[in-house]
């Protein structure tokens, strides 16, 4: 309507907090998201590990089931038993789906935006650089949530009820192992996909970038340490630096045959994934403006 008619009035409605209107990025995101049943499916997959850890544990409490299924109590204990190695590999095989999860979802978050030219539309409202990279982030960092440190949160807790007070004030290290190593993954998934998705908008190259990201620099560092005996070529892995924090974090020891006798130390880990999450925020905020110079 014409200024002039004085008709406007001004917004009566509620109001949204300004802390959580980033908040409504994955909202809408998560709408076109699980329109994809080939998504839907990949997400239910991903609990069938933690239920099965649940029967682990429940199996571990119940007489009565294990000789139903002829088990004896202390062949399962020997086999699996409930300790921070079995939490460990839970988290291991449930960060990977987190990978797949991030390269399913990860390269449609911004690309889109910067193709079509959206991003002036976000940041002419009353929403910064940051919130606009949060919200981003928090479509991957809520959905990795829910495959990782919270179902491991709830089989530690179980686990606990089941056993006593005293198993889990002797293994809250394990919980802290659990939230905060879930954290870091995430953290460092999530800045990565969103990097990527900034620079390379087409989706399918995009994944492509994610992929070889993650196994190049992998087969790269093997054959650097297998001929220069050195852990150096870790600085350049994802998986085996994050497995490096996330056996520390645990208090587990290194396998000798996993980094072929050279492990990485826990601060050159450490440093290898603050950088990753370093350059990934630099070139997200070089890509993130509100206008683009085309020379």
């Amino acid at each position: 309507m014409a200024v002039y008619d004085r008709n406007f009035g001004i917004y009566q409605g509620e109001r949204t907090p300004t802390w959580s209107r980033f908040l409504i990025i994955p909202r809408y995101a998560y709408q076109e998201v699980f329109q994809s049943r080939l998504f839907v499916a990949f997400l239910g997959f991903c609990f069938l590990v933690p239920f099965a850890g649940l029967l682990v544990i429940y199996l571990h409490h119940n007489l009565a089931a294990l000789s139903f299924i002829n088990l004896p109590l202390d062949r399962l204990q020997e086999a699996l038993p409930i300790n921070a190695k079995f939490f460990r590999w839970g988290l291991e095989f449930q960060g990977f789906l987190c990978y797949v999860l991030a390269l399913l979802v990860g390269p449609a978050l911004i690309s889109p935006d910067l193709r079509n030219n959206g991003l002036p539309l976000y940041l002419s409202r009353p929403f910064s650089r940051a919130e606009y990279v949060l919200g981003k982030t928090a479509v991957l960092a809520i959905l990795m949530s829910a495959i990782t440190w919270i179902p491991g949160l709830l089989l530690f807790f179980f686990q606990s009820y089941l056993d006593g007070a005293s198993w889990m004030g002797n293994n809250l290290s394990i919980a802290f192992a659990i939230f905060f190593g879930s954290w870091i993954w995430i953290a460092v998934l999530s800045l990565l996909s969103l990097a990527v998705s900034a620079w390379v908008k087409w989706k399918p190259v995009a994944r492509i970038s994610l992929l070889i990201l993650y196994y190049v620099p992998w087969g790269f560092a093997k054959v650097m340490n297998a001929t220069q005996d050195t852990w150096w070529g870790f600085l350049v892995a994802l998986w085996p630096t994050m497995t490096t924090v996330w056996t520390r974090l645990f208090g587990l020891p290194l396998e000798p045959g996993d980094y072929n006798g050279n492990p990485m130390p826990l601060a050159a880990a450490w440093l290898a994934l603050v950088a990753c999450c370093l350059i990934s925020l630099a070139l997200l905020s070089r890509r993130i403006r509100a206008y683009e110079v085309v020379r």
